[in-house]
């Protein structure tokens, strides 16, 4: 219902009230004092009173003073109605007078309250029909069109960042909307539509919208499962609805978000040619190259899975481009953070080339995200500008979640976090190809119970063998850690553990890295469709045999790691209790304090390093950042640890790296 209709609405309720009212109050105000008739026989009998008025069998009399002011009024009841001619004539020779109301003419309010039960009937009518064409009723609304229509979009190319030959090929688009005949001249045909491609986060949606504000141009959005209903043709009907508002506002944009969930491959499912979805889509297909002609209609549409959409939807006539919207690269990033500063106040020493060189792999939706966190640990710690400390908390918090300071940990389960942890970085410091560690920490975040982050210099694509085999063996650091050390293992590494199987298994059975069993592909990352598999063979299409060798093979590649990783540890035992000790005191350490540690420093050393380098790098916080300065702007007493557990858990680490030199000697 519009706010008009509802205004409208109000003041006729407004108005039947006060009738109502009106009504209610008529009797209220009316002071005619009630009696008997024989007393009022007795008032005319007497002259007392000396006006009557006749109201069918309702008389009223009113008395009069000498001055002629009205004393009082007196109401009755008479038996026979209007009376007879005989005393109405001795009334009016009595000098009372007589008044008659006609009983053929009706009162006002006999006059209104018809027309106002007239009124009151058809205003119920009318909320009835508008609440069902504005979608109070699913059953009389449900074969209309869910679409959002926007027609002044803000939205420009200036506001999407990092994704330069993007623009590009849409700039072309707006063209083709803003002037057809310069295309049409040279016999172009505007594209049918649009297919953008790309992980989730990329701006995938915010390209339509800007597409639609440089153009100019309606803009309808609506999401792929908002076609598909409970009812058997809702989703065809909707389509045609969406199809024919469109062609009412061309030129326009129709943007259809997660287009896979009504643009999946048919005879994909257990229904056939009757599946819901399966008529959704072709009533898809007919409407953007059919015998229709919808020239002035770009048909936009989002998804991450264009494996499995239809072939005939992927056609040229009907999805004639296809834009891959990637993760941004290094320079793209810097863009993206630029934009999202646009209106937040940042200090003058953030350098968003920094920022950008340590978010490898972010989408421009967690980098939008990150600023919003910064921004928020600002207003947390009272700030007024967005410093590199924000920044730097919010990459962690971003990748990790949120620090759990306040959490009680035990001091054995904290030794064994800054063994584990220790394992992983002391790895990836000497294996050739892992990835600089940038940060090693034992405080809680989301589900770990510590983690080492290392962060990519360059943007690479593809993975080598080499560093795939050296990522196994960091990651299995902290297992092999808790053998040495701890001699027992937990339950600490059993996201270590799937993640190098997953590595392990992948290596063997897509990208041909295991020359037992060759430039082979057992698996893909293809969806399984149970309407195009049922009844054939095995997924995998191989043999138990073969299923027997990759299981094998993925054994070995991880057996490898482990013996490696056991014995690097074992060689460099000396650095992994001192990483451990230094991590019990500072929780936190940076890459500095790693290549100081492996350099051969010593536990005392590298803490008197970091204490000195504290107030030089507070202003830096990408070059080196404390856990002190994060309890700083965090400002929680409840995040310290207490010195005292921290003192025994350091004399523990000690006495183990005491026990096991006198094991060596």
């Amino acid at each position: 219902m519009t706010r008009r209709s509802k205004k409208i609405m109000w003041i006729v309720i407004a108005i039947l009230a006060v009738i109502l009212i009106g009504v209610l109050l008529s009797d209220v105000f009316d002071k005619a004092k009630n009696i008997a008739y024989s007393t009022f026989y007795e008032k005319l009998d007497s002259g007392e009173i000396t006006s009557v008025k006749i109201d069918g069998f309702i008389w009223t009399g009113k008395a009069y003073d000498a001055n002629g002011k009205l004393v009082e009024t007196y109401k009755t009841i008479a038996f026979d109605g209007y009376g007879s001619a005989d005393f109405i004539n001795k009334l009016v020779e009595a000098g009372v007078t007589v008044k008659f109301v006609d009983p053929n003419e009706s009162s006002i309010w006999e006059r209104i309250l018809p027309i106002v039960g007239v009124v009151v009937v058809a205003l119920i009518f009318w909320a009835i029909m508008r609440s069902a064409a504005g979608g109070g009723s699913a059953a009389m609304n449900v074969g209309k069109s869910k679409a959002n229509v926007q027609s002044n979009i803000k939205v420009r190319f200036t506001d999407v960042a990092g994704a330069e030959e993007e623009k590009e090929e849409l700039q072309e688009v707006v063209e083709f909307l803003k002037s057809p005949k310069k295309f049409s001249n040279l016999g172009a045909k505007i594209p049918s539509g649009v297919l953008l491609v790309g992980p989730p986060g990329t701006g995938k949606t915010l390209f339509a919208k800007a597409v639609a504000g440089e153009a100019g141009v309606p803009f309808f959005s609506v999401s792929g499962s908002d076609f598909v209903e409970m009812y058997v043709g809702v989703g065809a009907k909707r389509v045609r609805d969406l199809f024919d508002l469109a062609k009412k506002n061309q030129p326009c944009i129709i943007f259809i978000d997660e287009i896979d969930a009504v643009g999946r491959r048919r005879g994909a499912g257990l229904g056939g040619g009757h599946d819901e979805r399966e008529q959704t889509l072709n009533q898809i297909l007919v409407q953007m190259d059919g015998f229709e002609n919808s020239d002035g209609i770009i048909v936009m549409a989002a998804t991450n899975r264009e494996d499995i959409l239809d072939p005939a939807l992927l056609r040229p006539g009907r999805f004639d481009r296809r834009i891959n919207v990637n993760l941004p690269d290094v320079k793209g990033r810097e863009q993206i953070l630029k934009v999202h500063a646009r209106n937040k106040p940042m200090a003058a020493d953030v350098n968003f080339k920094t920022v950008a060189r340590i978010t490898a792999g972010f989408s421009g939706a967690e980098l939008a995200n990150l600023l919003n966190e910064a921004a928020i640990l600002a207003a947390r710690a009272g700030k007024k500008l967005i410093g590199n400390l924000e920044l730097y908390d919010g990459i962690n918090k971003v990748l990790m979640g949120p620090a759990k300071r306040s959490r009680v940990v035990t001091e054995s389960d904290k030794r064994c976090t800054a063994y584990h942890e220790a394992g992983h970085a002391i790895l990836a410091s000497l294996c050739e190809h892992c990835d600089p560690v940038h940060e090693v920490s034992i405080i809680p975040r989301g589900r770990a119970a510590g983690y080492t982050m290392t962060r990519p210099e360059t943007d690479d694509n593809d993975v080598s063998y080499n560093k795939l085999v050296d990522n196994i063996c960091m990651s299995l650091g902290g297992r092999v850690a808790e053998e040495l050390v701890i001699k027992d293992i937990t339950t600490g590494a059993s996201a270590d553990i799937q993640h190098v199987s997953e590595i392990a298994r992948r290596m063997v059975t897509q990208w041909g890295m295991s020359d037992k069993l060759g430039l082979v592909a057992y698996d893909s990352d293809q969806p399984v469709f149970m309407g195009m598999e049922y009844g054939h063979q095995s997924r995998g299409g191989y043999s138990q045999e073969t299923a027997a060798a990759i299981d094998a093979e993925v054994r070995r590649l991880v057996a490898e790691a482990h013996e490696r990783a056991k014995k690097l540890l074992t060689e460099n035992r000396s650095i992994l209790d001192n990483m451990a000790r230094v991590l019990v005191e500072k929780e936190t350490i940076y890459n500095e304090e790693v290549s100081l540690l492996m350099k051969g420093a010593s536990y005392k050393e590298v803490i008197e390093a970091m204490e000195n380098a504290e107030e030089s790098h507070r202003a830096n916080p990408f070059v080196r950042v404390t856990a002190t300065d994060k309890a700083h702007v965090i400002e929680d007493e409840t995040e310290k640890v207490e010195e005292t557990k921290t003192t025994e858990a350091v004399e523990t680490v000690e006495t183990s790296a005491e026990e096991n030199t006198e094991d060596k000697e």
